[in-house]
Formats: structure tokens, sequence, C-alpha cells
């Protein structure tokens, strides 16, 4: 049973993982919902288990245990294939490493999801999308030679092309200075206000993380408080 409200819904989800040493839980008993159009902030220190937990709730990763329901999809069962099914489309993504395709042109990376989704219209679009963050004039340009911040900006005009129902970001302001994370942040927001997507957004940095609509918190992989 789905609830309408919430595009993402996770539930008792664990995740362990083996060492040397034996089994290690990441995460453990974590619950939570997010509402479509919500601007969801995961913080914690680092090793506490966000980004374990962004891959979890995007299928990205397999849960050990509980439940996690996604786009009104139950994905814990689901293999990787049916759950990037799920995602087509409809989830984007935002890296703090860019995650950019090296040796293709602004334009070609923002291309490429829409290509993959039989998009025939993917030049226009992803054009339009540049436009939005302001890097139209160098389309053409191979984003090996931009810099940090305007491969930033390329990776966020990729994830918003697909005009996502819900978009992941994972330290997208990680890799960047002072000045250029609060640009990518504006950029980011003032997007995700234009389109309503949701937005689950995971960082260490306390002003980035006041913009969100709402905050949890992780410690050793366990939600703090009300989630």
């Amino acid at each position: 049973m789905t609830d309408n409200n919430f595009c993402i819904s996770v539930q008792d989800v664990t995740k362990t993982v083996d060492t040397p040493d034996g089994e290690l839980d990441i995460l453990q008993n974590i619950s939570l919902k997010v509402r479509y159009q919500e601007a969801l902030v995961i913080k914690g220190a680092s090793g506490s288990g966000k980004t374990t937990l962004l891959g979890l709730m995007a299928g990205l990763d397999n849960i050990s245990s509980g439940e996690i329901i996604l786009l009104g999809q139950s994905i814990a069962d689901k293999t990787e294939e049916q759950r990037s099914g799920i995602r087509a489309g409809k989830v984007g993504f935002v890296f703090q490493s860019f995650q950019l395709v090296q040796g293709a042109t602004a334009l070609q990376n923002v291309m490429l999801p829409l290509e993959l989704g039989g998009d025939k219209n993917a030049a226009e679009i992803a054009l339009t999308s540049l436009q939005q963050v302001g890097l139209e004039t160098k389309k053409d340009i191979l984003v090996d030679l931009l810099s940090g911040g305007e491969q930033q900006r390329v990776s966020i005009a990729r994830a918003y092309a697909v005009r996502p129902q819900i978009l992941f970001a994972d330290e997208p302001t990680g890799n960047l200075d002072a000045k250029t994370g609060q640009q990518i942040a504006d950029l980011m927001f003032r997007l995700r206000d234009q389109s309503g997507t949701t937005l689950i957004l995971v960082t260490h940095e306390a002003e980035l993380a006041k913009r969100g609509d709402r905050q949890v918190l992780l410690e050793s992989g366990r939600l703090q408080g009300k989630s």
C-alpha cells in the first residue's frame, strides 16, 4: 500500500556490509518519508551514512532489510535493471565529483540522458537546460576544460534536462570554493523552485542545510530525533 502524498517512503531500512572483522551496520532501522516537492536535507558528519542512505533511497544499491517505496513502487525486491527503469526520466543526480563524460562537450553531456531515453529533441532540450544554468555560450567546449563550478553547472543542467520528479544531490558543493559553492546552491534551489522537483540533498555544510524545508540528522547510521 502506498501513500500518494509521498514520493519516497523508507521503512525500517538497514544496510549491512561484510568486513574482515565481521558484519558492519552502515545504517540501522531508518524510517522516513519525503513529500512531493519537498527539499529534504540529510546531514551528518563524515562516515555517518548520509551517502549510503541517499543511494538506497535512489535505488542505486540494495538494502539489507526493510522496505523502500520510490515513486509508488517497492524497490527492495527489484533488480538493478528494474530499479533503473523506475528512475528513468523521473530521477536526476548531482554528485560532488560531477561525474561528467570527459572528452565530451557540455552539450553532449546534457544530451546523454535524453538520448538514452529516446528523446528526439535531445539537442534542443539540452541547449535550453544549459541556458538555464548560464552556459549556453560554452556548449561546444569539452567539460575537461571547464572550471569546477562550470562542470557542476553542467551536471545540474543534465540532471534537470529530463524534468525529474526527484533530484538527488550528494555534497554538490563539496569540491568547490565557498563563493562558487554559494552560486551553485543558489542555482540548484532556484531551478528546484521553478520546476517543483523534490530535492534530496546530502551535505555537512550548515548554511546549505538551512535552505531545505526539513533536515534530518544521521549519527553512526541512525536517524536522530523525529523524521
